[in-house]
């Protein structure tokens, strides 16, 4: 029989494929897809039901979504290896604590967007499945478990590792509402924790059964079909039993029971189970009537297995199912079902979509098989109602509705970060700053200059030098050379590398520096940005005002004075901010230029007319959006406000900046958290939480702290002790980023895990970050001792 084909179904079918059990997850995200996904469980050829879940689950994301996005971790029973596809990239031995622990540290270091794990507490190792409980654990990124068993009556171990699995996991998919309810009454699972995906299925065609019968020589009878692993709980011998009752009104009636004997069964007792199904048949008369297909089919054979059933049965013998793979496929093949009364089976089959029968009941079994096979009527039904209520259940519907749930899961990580589960965790900010450590300084710089990346704490050649890094580098080496007296020489000598860089950057035909420079020595662009630019006559003016070698000073003052002019063509608020930065150091010690003060107050009057054009009751700011290095802004209003005795500038840039730090201030806790490089902060739209960068806490730190130095105000250096902090782990993550071992500083704050690369930016901005906080400690305990002696 096939579907009729007309409008009127094809309505009713839209209709309830739109109501039909599959997710709908609220909310939406600007995240892009995860790119890789690592799922974790059983997978083919191993033969059981997870491994099978796992793989159709993979592939139905694979054909959504791009193969390339995940692969998979199966978990190998002792004493087996298998021969897996490519997808596989690693193996779990399930009794061996350690490769849990070292898959944990595998993901983590290769930086994956997100872990799916298959639940089961049978296929992992440990009391009650606990082994994979260290795996979770140490996991930095998204975790979203599947749980295949829920159980009403958990004993002791079952209980506590379900809930540490679900504390741990981001989200909780489960295939039922009666999952999902257990979930919440029995183990206090949060209901906004919990998304119900219920078991995909083939996308198959709604088929007469007799196309596949001559596949198993059938053809012209009734098909009785029970599929999956065989064991003793799943009752067959009770439909077999039933049988001689079926078969005195319906002698063609034959009854197939697809599948192998579980592997673990099969170990402990060998054949004894199937062995006692056919001899029970024997002593009923029925063995003629039974086929017992002792094989684990492929995907492409259970099609045809299904397809060929009239009626599908599940015999199961315990209530306690919550998720019933085998039921679900039937179900999606619009088959007319008969099945035992546990939890999974009577959420399926309700509304007609089935018929229930107790336990352990061959009478009961046989008079439903009987009615079903007397009325075509009622059975054509009841598969329409069966094959109709699956549609949003197929795998296609059920990998977008896990993609779904992986996007929630890390939207949610990013609005509701966790402490990371590092060793080198740093609480709370000590009394004294950390020791000075320049080592990774001194790694990241050849002959040329500084690198712009890293790999980790190795200098990434492949991406070369920038203008930008190399500017930020002889601010540095500058502050250095004059707070380290005694090892002025080794970073003269940085200074004078970056230095060079600078005039190999410059232009003279246009005026402008170059950015990009490839580790072959060719520049990538003819003009760089304005802000590098700017950050370029930064680092020439903090020379010209901070340096004693007069070598260094000359080089600079000539270059220096070779880039003001380009800078009042300029645009960016944040390159006038930079070169007031620079104009303003040099100012410190030729205060009497007028040329450069003129410049200075130019760009500052920009900066002040951009703020009171943008600025409204609730937006303090200088434009419509905060996006990078945004304090460097009321830091140079701030300056160029005191130096010129311009009060409405010193005024903006204060308000600014207070507004600027109570925004970058969880709401929660006194934690600093910079505007997020994901997406910035747009009026009227929500910050982004993450990536938060280094230099944004830097340009942060350096504000207040010009703030206190100019106004007196001891609250400000309070305020940049407390965001220096986040440096050493009082941050979302509780982890620090500075990496004391090599003096380098990674790359920035995702909300699953550091960026462990030590790029140039970071440790730079670390790196002055902390001398401008040992210099600003210095001088307040001077004030603080000149105070003592005066009161003395």
């Amino acid at each position: 029989m096939s579907l009729p084909e007309n409008n009127n179904f094809e309505a009713a079918l839209d209709g309830l494929i739109s109501a039909s059990p599959t997710i709908a997850l609220s909310g939406s995200t600007s995240l892009p897809l995860p790119t890789r996904i690592a799922f974790v469980g059983n997978y083919l050829p191993r033969q059981c039901g997870i491994a099978t879940f796992t793989t159709d689950l993979c592939n139905a994301i694979a054909a959504e979504y791009g193969p390339e996005r995940f692969f998979a971790i199966p978990v190998n029973d002792p004493d087996s290896s298998y021969d897996y596809p490519e997808q596989v990239r690693l193996e779990l031995a399930q009794d061996d604590l350690t490769s849990y622990q070292r898959a944990a540290d595998f993901l983590n270091f290769n930086s994956n967007d997100l872990v799916c794990v298959q639940h089961e507490y049978g296929i992992y190792g440990g009391v009650a499945g606990s082994h994979i409980l260290s795996f979770l654990r140490k996991l930095k990124m998204p975790l979203v478990t599947t749980l295949h068993t829920v159980l009403r009556e958990p004993d002791f171990d079952q209980r506590v590792v379900l809930e540490e699995i679900a504390t741990l996991s981001d989200r909780v998919i489960v295939m039922s509402a009666q999952a999902a309810e257990m979930l919440r009454d029995v183990y206090a699972v949060p209901a906004k924790k919990i998304d119900v995906i219920p078991h995909g299925v083939p996308d198959l065609p709604f088929m007469d059964p007799n196309y596949f019968k001559d596949t198993f020589g059938v053809e012209g009878k009734s098909v009785l079909l029970t599929f999956g692993l065989l064991s003793p709980n799943k009752g067959i011998e009770n439909v077999i039993r039933a049988l001689p009752s079926i078969l005195a009104s319906y002698p063609d009636v034959v009854y197939i029971v697809s599948g192998a004997t579980h592997p673990h069964l099969r170990k402990r007792e060998g054949e004894r189970y199937r062995e006692s199904l056919l001899a029970l048949a024997e002593d009923l008369g029925v063995a003629a009537k039974l086929i017992l297909s002792n094989r684990f089919v492929s995907a492409e054979e259970l099609i045809q297995h299904v397809g060929a059933a009239d009626i599908y049965i599940t015999p199961y013998r315990h209530e306690a199912q919550v998720v019933s793979g085998t039921l679900a496929v039937a179900l999606g093949a619009g088959k007319a079902i008969v099945s035992t009364p546990y939890w999974h089976a009577k959420e399926l089959l309700a509304d007609g979509r089935g018929v229930i029968v107790p336990f352990d009941d061959p009478d009961a079994i046989a008079e439903a098989v009987l009615r079903l096979l007397k009325s075509d009527g009622e059975r054509h039904a009841m598969r329409k109602r069966a094959y109709l209520h699956s549609r949003g259940t197929t795998w296609p519907n059920t990998a977008r509705a896990y993609m779904a749930s992986f996007q929630r899961a890390r939207q949610e990580r990013m609005s509701q970060p966790r402490a990371a589960r590092q060793g080198d965790l740093q609480k709370t900010l000590a009394n004294g700053l950390p020791m000075l450590n320049t080592t990774h300084l001194l790694a990241m710089t050849d002959d040329t200059g500084i690198f712009q990346h890293a790999i980790f704490t190795i200098p990434n050649c492949r991406e070369g030098y920038t203008t930008d890094d190399n500017a930020r580098a002889l601010i540095v080496s500058t502050l250095l050379d004059d707070c380290q007296v005694s090892a002025g020489a080794k970073y003269s000598d940085l200074s004078q590398r970056y230095l060079s860089f600078l005039w190999l950057a410059f232009h003279p035909d246009s005026g402008r520096f170059r950015n990009f420079l490839g580790y072959d020595r060719q520049w990538l662009e003819n003009v760089g940005s304005e802000d590098s630019h700017g950050r370029a006559l930064w680092s020439l003016g903090t020379v010209l005002g901070r340096s004693q070698d007069a070598g260094l000073r000359g080089a600079a003052g000539r270059l220096f004075e070779a880039a003001v002019p380009a800078t009042f063509t300029f645009t960016s608020p944040r390159a006038w901010a930079f070169c007031i930065l620079g104009m303003q150091a040099y100012l410190d010690w030729f205060p009497g230029d007028r040329v450069i003060q003129g410049a200075r107050n130019t760009l500052a009057d920009r900066l002040l007319d951009v703020y009171e054009r943008s600025c409204s009751i609730d937006w303090h700011w200088f434009e419509k959006s905060l996006s990078y290095s945004n304090a460097r802004l009321p830091q140079a209003l701030i300056l160029a406000g005191w130096h010129s005795n311009n009060r409405s500038m010193m005024q903006a840039g204060m308000q600014s900046l207070q507004w600027l730090v109570s925004e970058q201030l969880r709401e929660d806790s006194d934690v600093f958290v910079p505007i997020g490089s994901r997406g910035f902060y747009v009026q009227g739209d929500q910050k982004a939480r993450f990536d938060q960068q280094p230099v944004e806490a830097c340009a942060t730190i350096s504000a207040c702290l010009e703030a206190q130095r100019l106004t007196g105000d001891k609250r400000w250096f309070a305020e940049a002790q407390r965001i220096f902090g986040w440096f050493l782990g009082k941050n979302d993550l509780q982890t620090p980023l500075y990496d004391p071992s090599t003096g380098g500083c990674r790359d920035g704050l995702h909300p699953d895990r550091v960026n462990e690369n030590q790029g140039a930016e970071s440790t730079l901005s670390f790196l002055m970050a902390l001398l401008e906080m040992q210099a600003a400690q210095t001088a307040n305990e001077l004030d603080s001792e000149h105070e003592m002696s005066a009161s003395h």
